[in-house]
């Protein structure tokens, strides 16, 4: 009998639970997905927690991220055949330019089931075709963290050559920016805590890396260290970070603004934003569209994800407890077994 993995009963990792259901049949215009692999992002823990959602029904597949292959398609599908591995993309019905709010609602791991699943039943207008070269987890990382740097840096941002980009941190976002910006020309100044993981930062390419913790003016350090401040801010602090965002970036620069790890709610001097002609720019995720032309780039330059841990899909609940720890460097992935 097909598994899944649920958040079941109430929120909190405790009530992560292994069950069986039927094998879903895919309707007109729908496919059959046997799920290879997943990857977690900072957002369902958030969701399993009951903090994205207090109302989300339950209960619930959670992670939005996966790839699998085309076990089945139902009658009509034109877009991919049988035996195709395929990765779900985030927003199910947004596939081009400006989102609606039905399209920015239709998001797999909430309020939809999500990837945690032996199966999973999508519209063929929701699945794209990822690079060849990447292992499963490789792939599994590409829906959200991939596609929400590349919408921050050259979807929405332009990012250009001999520009300077400032990451934030070193999860799956940060990383992919950091990738993505090195293969655009940019430099890359990135912060983090810990002495093992800045190292890592600088193998990766980064110019310079600052501790933001023994540095409480970091904003002001980055735009010394880039002359007259970043073009672009990958800000993923949210408000408790923004702040210093607005202290690195030159005038005219831009914040994109995606994450809340440090919160979401903070008084901020918005004076800059007026004085220096600043604009922030707020990211979710991306759409298919701009999911193809990553992967295109992906593909020709053979850029690989950093994968920082595996887990076996029996596991999950150890994946999330790991990831919630903050020790890893890169993507955090399931692989699922049949």
């Amino acid at each position: 009998m097909p598994r899944a993995i649920v958040i079941d009963g109430e929120f909190g990792f405790d009530n992560l639970r292994l069950i069986e259901r039927p094998r879903p049949r895919p309707g007109p215009g729908q496919v059959l997905l046997r799920m290879r692999a997943a990857s977690l992002n900072y957002r369902d823990l958030l969701v399993a927690r009951g903090q994205y959602d207090p109302r989300q029904p339950l209960p619930l597949v959670p992670l939005s991220d996966g790839v699998g292959e085309v076990e089945e398609c139902g009658p009509g599908v034109t877009r991919v055949r049988q035996g195709d591995r395929v990765c779900p993309i985030f927003a199910q019905k947004w596939l081009a330019g400006t989102p609606t709010r039905a399209e920015l609602r239709s998001t797999l791991g909430a309020p939809l089931d999500g990837a945690l699943a032996d199966y999973m039943l999508v519209s063929e207008e929701g699945v794209v075709v990822p690079p060849a070269h990447l292992t499963d987890p490789e792939a599994a990382a590409l829906p959200c963290a991939a596609l929400t740097a590349w919408s921050a840096l050259v979807t929405l941002g332009a990012l250009r050559a001999g520009q300077t980009v400032l990451v934030q941190g070193s999860g799956g976002v940060a990383i992919f920016a950091l990738q993505f910006a090195k293969l655009g020309g940019a430099r890359v100044i990135a912060t983090s805590s810990a002495a093992a993981k800045r190292e890592r930062l600088l193998e990766l390419g980064a110019d310079a890396v600052i501790d933001y913790r023994a540095d409480e003016r970091w904003g002001k350090t980055a735009r010394k260290l880039s002359g007259e401040g970043v073009d672009l801010v990958v800000e993923l602090g949210g408000a408790g970070t923004l702040a210093q965002s607005l202290a690195a970036v030159k005038p005219g620069g831009t914040v994109a603004l995606i994450g809340v790890l440090a919160g979401h709610r903070a008084p901020v001097d918005i004076l800059p934003l007026v004085m220096q002609g600043v604009r922030v720019q707020g990211i979710f995720v991306g759409h298919r569209e701009s999911f193809e032309a990553m992967n295109t780039a992906i593909a020709e330059h053979e850029l690989r994800p950093v994968i920082d841990r595996v887990f076996p899909f029996e596991e999950a609940r150890e994946a999330f407890e790991y990831m919630a720890d903050g020790a890893h460097l890169g993507k955090v992935c399931l692989t699922l077994r049949h």
